[in-house]
């Protein structure tokens, strides 16, 4: 029984992790890279698509990415919606290709992606500790029921204590990652 729980609580703390890896390759570091606009929605023809749905993303060069849209009409919409973003990017249209040119960040702007991305893993960390409790509530519920002794619930605490600790070793290795790399001009 002890293992159910710990098998759900690890498989909810690896989503909570590969949560946060993905919202954190949406924060730009200057450097571009195409699933920096993965997740912006078109209005394509009055229902909002994925942009990677409507148009062939790609990396001109070291500080360009390319939106060549598949239907040639919707250039105006692509680019509106990535100035809308919030990415704080200002797209523009060449031939038949919208050029989204990556502007250096500033030492104050950088400031400003590393609390945000501290914000974010926080968010995980109490996500993780709230699924701590989760299987902790469960394991005292188990000795209730009598379906397991209070030597197996303890046991199970201290494993799940010890999985919650590991994936936030993971949380905070990646802050430290992304805070490199925002910081590094």
């Amino acid at each position: 029984m002890t293992a159910n729980v710990k098998k759900t609580a690890e498989q909810k703390m690896q989503k909570s992790l590969e949560a946060l890896k993905t919202d954190l390759s949406k924060v730009r570091s200057g450097r571009p890279h195409t699933g920096l606009l993965d997740h912006i929605t078109v209005d394509y023809y009055g229902s909002p698509t994925l942009l990677s749905q409507v148009a062939n993303v790609t990396l001109v060069d070291a500080r360009t990415i390319g939106v060549i849209p598949w239907d040639k009409k919707m250039m105006n919409a692509i680019e509106k919606a990535i100035r809308d973003s919030g990415l704080g990017l200002n797209p523009m249209s060449v031939g038949e290709m919208v050029r989204v040119p990556m502007p250096p960040l500033t030492e104050e702007r950088r400031r400003e992606l590393t609390k945000i991305v501290k914000q974010e893993t926080e968010l995980v960390r109490v996500a993780m500790r709230n699924i701590r409790r989760d299987a902790n509530t469960q394991l005292k519920d188990l000795v209730k029921d009598k379906e397991i002794s209070t030597d197996d619930e303890r046991r199970g605490q201290d494993e799940v204590q010890k999985l919650t600790d590991h994936y936030i070793v993971e949380v905070d290795k990646l802050l430290q990652a992304k805070e490199a790399e925002l910081m590094a001009v």
